[in-house]
């Protein structure tokens, strides 16, 4: 079954995490994507909807199949309305982790997609889109 070139995807519960990293690994699949690119995808995925639901209270997932002349690319966009990241340059801090989640971070994952864009403000919700390349 090919899915939509773009769409939306609930994350309120954790079934909904898990729902998006099936998503995002199909979505990969249907661009084409290398095993170990997927994996790298999936894996920030995880993370990203984790923290969307606990830390934002839940929230959202787009996804939007990117196709350019010499590539093909897969841009998830992760937002919620909840609290904001305060300190967002300990949030960025190599090694630093809340005590939850797979440990990885907002550093983790960045490290993991060609790119990530944050947009955070306390009291107005975060935006982390993350996009990769095939």
């Amino acid at each position: 079954m090919t899915l939509p070139s773009s769409g939306t995807h609930p994350i309120q519960i954790e079934q909904d995490v898990v729902l998006a990293r099936q998503l995002a690994r199909k979505l990969s699949q249907q661009c084409g994507m290398r095993l170990i690119d997927l994996t790298k995808l999936v894996t920030a995925v995880s993370e990203l909807a984790r923290n969307t639901m606990v830390y934002g209270g839940g929230g959202h997932m787009d996804w939007q199949i990117i196709e350019e002349p010499a590539r093909t690319g897969l841009r998830l966009l992760f937002r919620d309305e909840g609290p904001g990241i305060a300190d967002l340059k300990l949030a960025l801090t190599d090694g630093w982790t809340s005590g939850s989640g797979l440990g990885l971070g907002l550093t983790g994952a960045r490290r993991l997609v060609d790119e990530f864009e944050l947009d955070t403000a306390p009291g107005q919700g975060t935006r982390v889109a993350i996009t990769r390349w095939v």
